[in-house]
């Protein structure tokens, strides 16, 4: 009798605890989901310009090579090799005695043919008035008038003697024709030089101003020159290091070529970039961020936010009631990771960012502000 009492009671027990299980499972079975946690960005219109780099190089703004205009032999050179060098300063100087001796000669010859000049103008004179009273022929008149002519003609070729003597003289002291940095030098002193040489003495660069040319492709010339149009001004452009990174440094477009290059498409643009420290050198490679196009009220989306879908472009949108519902958009230029978006979206919508691969068709959402890594922050222009 004590058995079955037993046994009735453990029958009992597990009834009880078949119930409360039931009593759980339904209780679970009426809460609703928890909301699926994600991070959101709230759209605003900013102002967004968008830009390409393109590969440039560095051009000085003038190159002046150093040639002799005379032949001689170089006594001194008057410069630093790598210094900054003023318009007008001598930088060789050529052995300048046979030139001073030409010029003493060509001197001693103007005196000569001026003496000529007056006798022969004084002869002229003198006969004049003897040919007023007839004591003289008409043959004799005229051979004088002539001499005179001939020796007024010798003064002036005389002259000219002289002033070119006095211009080699000068040549002698080779002087730079515009301010800027000098290269080394190519000749030394005792070196016999002259006009025909084919390689010059030296070189100097004006590089506190330099040109950037880059090769931009010609169907975009347009789109830069609307731009340009657009804003009234200058377009600034940015000029980065050949490993991309900005060097702190602007240049304004100043024209673009006039000839598109057959094999490549492609059309120079110059660009004036003022370079007070001499960081860009001539022949140096560096890169330049061209503006391609601005908008005033764009409305952009993170890249990680959008959804392709058999090509058609798509978001995660939260909506009044707090579900997340998909939404077809049409996009633009990317820039700094992040999308232009042209039509499907407005300002003032939430759109997910993180937590995407949880959602479907109207899931409840538990949203939060969507923090962007440090590395989305680095500027990818272009595109």
């Amino acid at each position: 009798m004590f058995i079955k009492q037993r046994h009735l009671g453990l029958l009992f027990a597990g009834f009880a605890v078949m119930g409360l299980v039931g009593c759980d499972v339904a209780s679970e079975a009426q809460e609703p989901p928890a909301p699926v946690q994600v991070s959101v960005v709230t759209l605003k219109t900013e102002d967004l310009l968008v830009t390409e780099d393109l590969p440039g190089r560095v051009a000085a703004l003038r190159n002046a090579e150093i040639r002799a205009q005379i032949g001689g032999i170089v006594q001194r050179r008057l410069f630093e090799q790598g210094a900054e060098i003023k318009a007008g300063s001598v930088l060789f100087q050529i052995n300048p005695a046979p030139f001073k001796a030409d010029v003493d000669s060509a001197a001693a010859s103007l005196q000569r043919a001026e003496a000529v000049f007056v006798r022969a103008r004084i002869q002229v004179e003198r006969l004049t008035r003897l040919m007023r009273s007839e004591a003289v022929s008409r043959q004799m008149y005229d051979d004088a008038v002539s001499q005179r002519d001939q020796a007024a003609a010798d003064v002036a070729q005389a002259k000219a003697a002289l002033a070119r003597s006095k211009l080699n003289l000068e040549f002698a002291s080779v002087e730079a024709p515009i301010s800027g940095r000098i290269d080394q030098t190519l000749v030394s002193e005792g070196v016999l030089v002259s006009p025909t040489d084919a390689a010059p003495m030296a070189k100097i660069l004006q590089i506190d101003k330099v040109y950037v040319d880059v090769r931009l492709p010609a169907a975009a010339l347009d789109a830069l020159r609307q731009l340009a149009d657009a804003t009234s001004a200058s377009l600034a452009v940015e000029i980065l290091g050949s490993d991309g990174k900005p060097l702190g440094m602007q240049g304004r477009i100043l024209f673009s070529g006039i000839e598109v290059d057959a094999g490549t498409g492609d059309v120079l643009l110059r660009i004036l970039v003022d370079n007070p420290q001499r960081r860009l050198l001539p022949g140096l490679y560096v890169q330049a961020r061209i503006p391609r196009a601005h908008y005033s009220e764009s409305l952009n989306v993170p890249q990680q936010a959008v959804i392709r879908t058999v090509g058609q472009a798509s978001v995660w949108v939260v909506d009044a009631q707090g579900q997340a519902q998909p939404v077809a958009i049409e996009l633009g230029e990317l820039v700094a990771r992040q999308y232009r978006v042209v039509s499907g979206l407005k300002a003032g919508q939430q759109v997910v960012i993180e937590g995407i691969e949880r959602l479907s068709p109207g899931t409840q959402v538990a949203t939060h502000p969507w923090q962007p890594a440090a590395s989305s922050l680095i500027s990818t222009d272009k595109h």
